[in-house]
């Protein structure tokens, strides 16, 4: 297997070099879906479609690789992959579906951008699926194990209901009136401009303490580079938007810091 060490090896420091232009990149240049929908990025396909397709390689790669594993047949393998489909499973099918119920948009989600993720996906969910199958070496430290998967785990957990109680709020928003943005109020709202992003973070943070890896570090870092600029540019979006309207003492996605 060395041929698989090698491969997973260079997944995971190219997990590593890509958060940092991610992060660079997304603080000038936010990818056109949402709030931030621009032309001139090719063809479009409906944004649950779009979700569907680009989240799936985390549920349907995660099956395929885990029989291949050596701890294939331990409990803790199954027990820690779990939090991870949990989200995903959420992420390709139940969020999609809360979409194409709530909203009246069509094609506003590119293509390009749509694969793009796709292709991180693959990487990600081979790097995650892989280590807790196969690679983890710690899962006989009973002690360490277990304290280091509840205390992630209650982090994951809070950060899940956020991330989900967030978006059932965004999504919710478009039933009202003509469908057009508009100002989200209540519970986290009230301090940052993107709770949602906030929960996914808390979610991955969770994970990499669960995992206690740098593969679930790296996963946390990405999220970070990836939704802290979005963040900072949906809560700019805001106050050019609504103007005087928006609370200017919201934070863009950290309660109180960012």
């Amino acid at each position: 297997m060395a041929s698989d060490q090698t491969l997973f090896h260079y997944c995971l420091l190219t997990l590593y070099i890509i958060a940092l232009p991610t992060w660079i990149s997304l603080y000038f240049l936010q990818a056109p879906y949402g709030k931030h929908n621009r032309p001139g990025w090719g063809p479009t396909i409906s944004p649950p479609l779009a979700w569907f397709l680009m989240e799936s390689p985390t549920l349907w790669l995660t099956f395929f690789l885990f029989p291949s594993g050596q701890h294939f047949y331990n409990p803790k393998s199954f027990l820690l992959i779990s939090p991870f489909l949990f989200h995903y499973f959420n992420r390709t099918v139940l969020y999609p579906l809360r979409l194409s119920r709530n909203t009246t948009q069509t094609r506003a989600f590119p293509v390009s951008v749509a694969f793009m993720a796709f292709g991180f996906n693959l990487l990600n969910g081979y790097l995650q699926a892989r280590w807790v199958s196969h690679y983890k070496d710690d899962y006989e430290n009973e002690e360490l194990f277990w304290w280091r998967f509840l205390g992630g785990l209650l982090i994951f957990v809070v950060g899940m209901w956020v991330n989900v109680w967030a978006d059932k709020v965004l999504v919710g928003l478009k039933k009202q009136g003509d469908g057009g943005y508009k100002i989200p109020r209540g519970g986290l709202f009230e301090l940052v401009s993107c709770p949602n992003y906030f929960g996914e973070i808390m979610e991955w943070f969770g994970w990499a303490l669960m995992t206690w890896s740098w593969v679930g570090f790296g996963f946390f870092l990405y999220t970070c580079a990836n939704l802290m600029p979005r963040a900072r540019a949906t809560r700019l979006w805001y106050l050019e938007k609504f103007k005087d309207d928006y609370p200017k003492d919201r934070k863009a996605v950290i309660p109180f810091i960012y």
